[in-house]
């Protein structure tokens, strides 16, 4: 076994924390209001302590892990500009507050893992600040990637690019345009020089570092970026010598068997169920103004029948070791795309489908924060909206639904770790079962808009768990635009 075995039976729920609950405990320094429109630069205030006061609010849903967007200093909301790897964003609290946060989590059973951004750092970050200051005489110059002409002082230097050199962004690659390498030719995110041994240690001592806090794993902010897999493995042995349960996490928006072959990530966040589960559930409700902005999503996401639908989630099942598989981390949307209520139009009944999927599904199911009350939202920055915890702003139906998704699956070790094998997959009705040791659980969906009738070649009389099916004979009703689950 390579992967934590924590995994296959957790609930994640994603938070980005300036967006998730804001504390008395710190003081309101000159932040946005709350449930204004969120803005590129602007900050709400959401801190850790503010998280640890809503721990109950997860506890209830079922959330037994969180997976925290960036919380070390930046001068970014987002805090993917990362100015000090060693603290916590003092707007967050602090080291106290992740502190505190970790030991009121773990004493819910409530597993943390934080996102570790190691591709690029920031034009704060000291390391670059420092050869900006004094260029070529800096100790610190092969931290980066920069030019020798504008190390020695011979062209412009700045991290503020001019007007000029701004548009040479454009089609010039960065470190000819301003004088470094940047991340996607963006100023504000100088790339590591990962080839340095300095930049190794330090970056593999962070990673330690937090395992040694407390901390439960890392999300590996775009890992592909360094292209290097020797990087990976050490980065896991370093991790894993300090917790053997700690879990590794890929961003990886595409299959990823490079990097899953048990020596360097555990898991990779599976887009490529986001994209089918949009297909499917979403299928005529999808919204092709809102899906192209979905990233590296867009050209995966397009109505698919029942039976496209079963060869896909099959040919996702078997990208990689069994093993492998449980542990991914399935989700619906997250902050780096349109929410999945918006990319299907606000439709409903295509997040419950795709939640009871998501639920009865191999891999650890994560929600990311606000869509089981009903937040929806566009593109970034409309995708990473404040929370709205004036409950009458609720969506009760969604967030009971979400709440049943849970305790199915908690309640049933056969969807967590059960093997899985297709029953049923024509029209708009797919099934499929979850067997371990004596149990056998069955579940079906209904896309379409009336009742389906199918037979599903079930042993027995089934009793059902979820949903409302009519039985006659051996043929199941299953309602239009739901789902059912028998046992």
């Amino acid at each position: 076994m390579t992967t934590p075995d924590w995994v296959k039976d957790a609930i994640f729920y994603q938070i980005f924390p300036d967006r998730f609950a804001k504390s008395k405990r710190l003081p309101d320094i000159g932040f946005e209001a709350w449930d204004s429109p969120p803005t590129n630069f602007g900050f709400k205030g959401g801190d850790l302590y503010g998280v640890i006061e809503k721990l109950d609010y997860l506890q209830e849903l079922g959330i037994t892990a969180i997976y925290f967007n960036p919380v070390f200093a930046s001068a970014s909301n987002h805090r993917y500009h990362t100015f000090d790897y060693y603290n916590v964003d003092p707007l967050l609290g602090g080291n106290e507050a992740l502190k505190e946060l970790l030991d009121a989590a773990h004493k819910r059973g409530i597993k943390v893992v934080l996102d570790g951004v190691f591709n690029h750092a920031s034009r704060g970050f000291w390391q670059f600040h420092h050869v900006l200051e004094t260029g070529a005489g800096s100790p610190y110059k092969d931290w980066f990637h920069f030019d020798e002409e504008r190390l020695k002082g011979h062209k412009h230097w700045g991290a503020y690019p001019t007007p000029h050199e701004q548009k040479l962004l454009h089609h010039e690659d960065s470190l000819t345009a301003i004088g470094y390498r940047a991340w996607w030719n963006i100023p504000a995110l100088p790339k590591f020089n990962t080839n340095t041994p300095a930049v190794r240690e330090f970056l593999f001592g962070v990673a330690e570092h937090w395992i040694k806090f407390g901390i439960d794993g890392w999300r590996l902010d775009v890992p592909a970026e360094i292209d290097d897999d020797e990087f990976w493995r050490e980065f896991r042995r370093r991790v894993r010598a300090v917790n053997p349960e700690a879990y590794i996490v890929g961003e990886i928006w595409h299959e990823a068997q490079r990097w899953l072959q048990g020596d360097q990530f555990d898991a990779v966040m599976n887009y490529l169920v986001t994209a089918a589960s949009l297909s499917f559930f979403a299928g005529p409700h999808l919204n092709m103004h809102v899906i192209p902005q979905a990233g590296g999503l867009k050209d995966r996401v397009h109505p698919m029948d029942a039976h496209s639908f079963a060869n896909e989630v099959e040919r996702i099942l078997n990208l990689y070791p069994q093993d492998i598989t449980y542990a991914q981390l399935n989700l619906l949307d997250s902050h780096d795309m349109p929410r999945f209520l918006s990319c299907a139009s606000g439709d409903k009944n295509s997040l419950k489908l795709a939640w009871l999927f998501l639920f009865t599904q191999p891999g650890a199911p994560c929600i990311y924060y606000g869509d089981e009350v009903g937040v929806d939202g566009a593109h970034d920055p409309d995708c990473r909206r404040s929370f709205p915890w004036d409950e009458s702003k609720w969506d009760e139906d969604l967030l009971d639904y979400a709440k049943a998704c849970i305790a199915l699956r908690k309640a049933h070790p056969s969807l967590r770790r059960g093997d899985y094998r297709r029953v049923y997959a024509e029209g708009d009705v797919m099934a499929y079962s979850r067997k371990l040791d004596n149990e056998t659980l069955v579940t079906a969906f209904n896309v379409s808009n009336e009742e389906r009738t199918v037979e599903l070649h079930l042993q027995k009389t089934p009793q059902t768990l979820f949903g409302s099916p009519a039985f006659s004979g051996k043929k199941v009703a299953i309602p239009p635009r739901s789902g059912v689950v028998l046992k």
